[in-house]
């Protein structure tokens, strides 16, 4: 249960609204906006009513807005930022400052594990995750294979400069 207060419209079938609200009710709604809602506050759902607004008065709203005035578009946005001559990759002010450790301990485990890192470095996913893929661009771990995504281990050790920079 992530959501401690719930909203159905109208469903297809008794069971459907169980799923929903945990009690049966739904599928006795009218459409067009009927609802029943299932508050903390409150044991039994509430029938409450929204807008309904038809796809056609959608389509008059937003083609009375396109009527009114040429876009006028940011044309700067699609320009690509020309920093990085090979193309991609990371630049130094991108490392995240745990990269190194998460070097060494790929490099002495063998296993380029993303929830290992997270477990060892004390980050999320995320974090874990952009620098295995820092180490994929840096030649330390082959591209993820197999049904697991498992990484291969390029690198035997670290040598006294830290790890290669690509």
């Amino acid at each position: 249960n992530n959501f401690p207060s719930r909203i159905s419209f109208r469903v297809a079938s008794r069971h459907d609204s169980g799923t929903i609200l945990n009690s049966p009710g739904a599928e006795n709604l009218l459409g067009m906006g009927d609802s029943l809602f299932l508050s903390v506050a409150s044991p039994t759902p509430e029938r409450i009513h929204g807008a309904f607004v038809s796809e056609d008065e959608v389509e008059r709203v937003v083609d009375f807005w396109k009527a009114q005035a040429k876009p006028k578009y940011d044309e700067t946005i699609l320009q690509a930022k020309d920093d990085d001559e090979d193309g991609g990759g990371f630049s130094d002010d991108e490392r995240d400052e745990h990269y190194d450790m998460a070097v060494k301990i790929v490099t002495e485990t063998k296993r380029a594990s993303i929830s290992a890192l997270q477990r060892r470095l004390r980050v999320g996913y995320n974090r874990a995750a952009r620098m295995v893929e820092m180490m994929e661009h840096d030649g330390i771990v082959g591209p993820p294979y197999g049904p697991k995504g498992e990484r291969e281990v390029l690198v035997n050790a670290i040598g006294p400069d830290g790890p290669p920079r690509g």
